[in-house]
C-alpha cells in the first residue's frame, strides 16, 4: 500500500477551514431536502398544466423519494469506494441536470423519468455531506457541525410548501425546478474548489448482490407505504396487493441482512461492525422517530390552516415560521452543548419539548380563534427539534470508523427516509379513519338544519366520501360533494352546513391523531436512556486534531 500525500494546495487549506466546508456542503444538501416536499404544493397547477391523472400525480409527487429512499445506502457506500467528494460533485451534476429536465418535460411520464433522475443524484449526494463532516472535523468540534448540517435538513422540510407556493403563485410549477439551476451550478463550483478529496489509500469494491437485494427491498417498503393510501390498502396490479407488496419489501430485507451477515469478511453493503456500536444503533431508530413525528405534525396541521382557516400556501407557511426559527436558533447552541457535555441529555430535552409542543398544538387547535395562540406550541417543538439535531449526529458518528462513514451516513439518512414515508403513511391513514368517524357524526348532528327532503342525501354523501374514494382536502376544500340536482336556491344554505360539518369532524380528528407522533417521539426519549453516555472531562480532552487514519490523505485535485 503506497503512502498517502499531502498537498498545500488550496483544497488542502480549505480542510484546515472546515467551517468553509460545511457551508459548501449545506447548500445543496438543503436544495435536495428541499425537492422532497416543494412539489406537493404545486400539484393544481401541475395537474392542469400537463393534464395529468391523479395516479400520474402520485408518481410525480412520490418518484423522487422512492428513487432517493432506496439508493441512499448504495449511495454511501460509493463514496467509500471512490471518495466522498467524487460521488458529491458527480450527483449534484446529475440532480442540477434533471433539475433542468424537469422544468421543461411537456408530458407526465417524462417528468416521471426526470424526477427519477433528480432522486438518483440525491442519493448519491446526501450521504457524502455527512461522511464528510465526520472525516474534517475531530469528535470534540463536531456537535456545532451536526447543529448546523441537521438545522439545515429540518428548514429545508419545513420551508418546501412555502417557497413551492411562493413560486408557483408568482411564476409557475416549472420554477420549483428552475430555482435549482443557478444553486446547483454555484455549489458546483464551489465544491471543485473548496472540498477537500479525502480518500483512504485502499482498495475496495461494490457487494453487487447486496445493492440489488437493498434496493429492490427499500423500494417495495417504500412504494407500499407510498401507494396504500391511494390504493386504499387493497389491489395494485391484478392479484397483487398493498399487503403482498410490503411483506415482499420485508422478505427481500431478511434474505439482505443474511447476505450480508454471511458477507461479513468480505466487504458488504453494510458493515455490521457498525451496529456492534449500540449508539449508532439507537440513534438509527431515534432518527426515524424525528422523522415519523416531523411528517406526523405537518401532514395534519398544514390541512388544517388551508381547509379549516382558509390559508393560502404562503400563509400556511408564515404561521409555520416560528417553529422554523426556534429550530434554526436552537440547533448551533446544542450543538456546541454537546461538544461540551455529551449529547444524551440534550438530545433527551429535545424529544420531550418537541413532544410537549405537538401536543400543545393540538390541545390549542380551535375553529374560531386567533392564530397567535397555536404560536407557543410550535414554538416549543421548535426548540425541541432544533436540540435533537446535533446532539443525535454526534451520538451516531462519534465512534464510527473513517472508512465506515459513507455506509453510516447513508443508513442514517435511509432511516431518516424511511421513518418519514412510514409516518405520512401512517398518520395519513389514522387521520382518514379518525375524520371519516367524526364526519359521520358531525353530518347527522347538522343535517337537522336543513329541510328534511335533503338530510338523507347529506348524511350519504358524507358517508361516500370518507369511505368510498378516499378524502382528498386541500385549501378551500371540505370533502363535500353536492348531489345532482341540488336546486340553486338551497345550495348556499347546503354548503354552508357542509363547511361547518367539516370543521367540526377535522379538529378532533386531528387531535386524536396526533397522540400517534408523540406516543413515537415520547417512546424515541425513553430509547435515549440505552444511550452511552461520555463524561464532560472526556468530550472536552478529545484531540484537535482529525483521526489518523485519515491523516495526510488530502489530495490536489483543484481545477488548473
Amino acid at each position: 500500500m503506497s503512502a498517502p500525500t499531502v498537498s498545500d494546495s488550496p483544497t488542502a487549506a480549505a480542510r484546515r477551514s472546515p467551517w468553509l466546508v460545511l457551508a459548501v456542503l449545506c447548500v445543496p444538501f438543503f436544495m435536495i431536502l428541499l425537492d422532497t416536499t416543494i412539489v406537493n404544493i404545486a400539484v393544481p397547477d401541475l395537474t392542469s398544466s400537463l393534464q395529468a391523472s391523479l395516479d400520474q400525480v402520485l408518481w410525480i409527487v412520490n418518484a423522487y423519494t422512492l428513487t432517493y429512499a432506496m439508493l441512499l445506502i448504495t449511495g454511501g457506500r460509493l463514496g467509500d469506494l471512490f471518495g466522498p467528494k467524487r460521488l458529491f460533485l458527480v450527483g449534484l451534476v446529475v440532480f442540477t441536470l434533471a433539475s433542468a429536465a424537469c422544468g421543461l418535460a411537456q408530458h407526465p411520464s417524462q417528468l416521471v423519468g426526470t424526477r427519477i433522475a433528480q432522486g438518483v443524484g440525491g442519493a448519491m449526494l446526501t450521504p457524502q455531506t455527512l461522511a464528510m463532516l465526520t472525516m474534517i472535523f475531530p469528535p470534540a468540534r463536531r456537535g456545532a457541525a451536526f447543529g448546523i448540517w441537521g438545522a439545515v435538513a429540518g428548514l429545508a422540510t419545513i420551508t418546501g410548501p412555502t417557497l413551492g407556493g411562493w413560486l408557483v403563485t408568482n411564476w409557475s410549477w416549472r420554477w420549483i425546478f428552475y430555482v435549482n439551476l443557478p444553486v446547483g451550478m454555484v455549489a458546483l463550483v464551489a465544491g471543485l474548489v473548496f472540498l477537500p478529496d479525502i480518500r483512504l489509500n485502499r482498495r475496495h469494491r461494490l457487494d453487487w448482490l447486496g445493492t440489488v437485494l437493498a434496493s429492490a427491498a427499500l423500494f417495495l417498503v417504500c412504494f407500499g407505504l407510498i401507494e396504500g393510501p391511494a390504493h386504499l390498502w387493497g389491489r395494485v396490479w391484478g392479484p397483487i396487493t398493498i399487503p403482498v407488496v410490503i411483506a415482499a419489501g420485508v422478505a427481500l430485507a431478511g434474505v439482505f441482512l443474511w447476505q450480508q451477515y454471511a458477507s461479513r469478511h468480505r466487504e458488504p453493503l453494510v458493515p455490521f461492525g457498525i451496529f456492534a456500536d449500540r449508539n449508532f444503533a439507537v440513534m438509527s431508530a431515534v432518527v426515524a422517530a424525528i422523522s415519523f413525528g416531523m411528517l406526523g405534525l405537518f401532514l395534519p396541521l398544514v390541512i388544517f390552516l388551508q381547509s379549516v382557516l382558509d390559508l393560502t400556501a404562503v400563509q400556511a407557511g408564515f404561521v409555520l415560521a416560528p417553529m422554523s426559527l426556534a429550530s434554526v436558533v436552537a440547533a448551533p447552541f446544542a450543538g456546541r452543548l454537546a461538544d461540551r457535555y455529551g449529547g444524551k441529555d440534550i438530545l433527551f430535552t429535545g424529544l420531550v419539548l418537541w413532544a410537549a409542543g405537538m401536543g400543545l398544538v393540538g390541545y390549542t387547535a380551535r375553529l374560531y380563534y386567533d392564530r397567535s395562540s397555536l404560536i407557543a406550541g410550535l414554538v416549543i417543538a421548535g426548540l425541541g427539534l432544533g436540540l435533537t439535531f446535533a446532539p443525535l449526529q454526534t451520538i451516531a458518528m462519534h465512534n464510527v470508523a473513517p472508512r465506515m462513514a459513507g455506509s453510516a451516513a447513508g443508513l442514517i439518512n435511509t432511516t431518516r427516509q424511511l421513518g418519514a414515508v412510514i409516518g405520512s403513511a401512517a398518520v395519513g391513514a389514522l387521520l382518514q379513519a379518525q375524520l371519516a368517524a367524526h364526519l359521520a357524526v358531525s353530518a347527522r348532528e347538522n343535517s337537522i338544519a336543513l329541510p328534511q327532503s335533503f338530510r338523507d342525501r347529506f348524511i350519504d354523501g358524507f358517508a361516500k366520501v370518507a369511505t368510498a374514494k378516499g378524502l382528498q382536502v386541500g385549501t378551500g376544500q371540505t370533502g363535500a360533494r353536492l348531489p345532482e340536482g341540488t336546486p340553486a336556491s338551497v345550495r348556499p344554505a347546503v354548503l354552508q352546513v357542509a363547511t361547518k360539518t367539516f370543521y367540526e369532524a377535522y379538529i378532533p380528528a386531528m387531535r386524536t391523531t396526533l397522540i400517534l407522533p408523540v406516543t413515537v417521539l415520547v417512546l424515541a426519549a425513553v430509547a435515549v436512556f440505552f444511550v452511552k453516555g461520555r463524561s464532560p472531562e472526556a468530550a472536552g480532552d478529545e484531540s484537535a486534531a482529525p483521526p489518523d487514519e485519515l491523516a495526510g490523505t488530502a489530495r490536489d485535485d483543484t481545477p488548473q
